[in-house]
């Protein structure tokens, strides 16, 4: 823990900020097996909503380990530590007015909670959404070939087959991709942001 610091705070609101860019901050995490379809649906809702003059930005789970958490492996220390690195940068992203949409497998409850509550401190709101198809499914589109790898025992701790998925227990969006397509499961979430009166 850093010692020696103090938090310096700005003089612009997050009220100056909403008036500006006309939308409200929030996070919008997407949270499922490996292949379920998370980051498919991120880059639509992205492209949507950027369609609709809304600024958003996303963040992916593979895409992350490429620069600021390319320093962490995939042990449950590690996952722990990328999730609430993430979780922090996604609160920024939606402190400054941004739709911050996240695509993490994110498999501890333990972990997406501790984000949801990051945000309720902060008072930005937190839509967990449940990217959710059968292992059997996701087994079958496997498109980067890694359920295969993690039964030939190629992969230790891979999510769902040697590691654990904990499935969110109350999510505010619960998507089952076997049964919706992309632009389907992009509805339901644009829908649900203009319910709330986010976008």
């Amino acid at each position: 823990m850093a010692t020696n610091i103090t938090f310096h705070p700005g003089s612009v609101t997050s009220a100056e900020r909403t008036k500006l860019l006309n939308q409200k901050g929030v996070t919008i995490w997407l949270t499922g097996l490996s292949a379920s379809g998370k980051s498919t649906i991120a880059c639509a809702l992205e492209q949507h909503l950027l369609h609709l003059h809304h600024f958003s930005y996303r963040l992916d789970g593979d895409n992350i380990r490429f620069g600021l958490n390319k320093d962490l492996g995939f042990d449950e220390k590690s996952r722990n530590e990328n999730i609430r690195r993430i979780g922090e940068v996604s609160k920024l992203f939606a402190d400054a007015s941004c739709i911050s949409i996240t695509a993490f497998i994110s498999p501890y409850r333990t972990d997406r909670d501790s984000v949801r509550e990051l945000h309720n401190a902060a008072q930005i709101p937190f839509v967990e959404v449940y990217v959710d198809a059968p292992l059997k499914v996701v087994e079958e589109r496997d498109p980067k070939g890694l359920y295969k790898k993690a039964r030939a025992g190629e992969i230790k701790e891979f999510t769902g087959v040697s590691a654990p998925y904990e499935e969110p227990l109350n999510p505010e969006i619960h998507i089952r991709t076997d049964q919706l397509d992309v632009t389907e499961s992009v509805r339901v979430i644009v829908e649900y942001l203009e319910s709330k009166q986010y976008i």
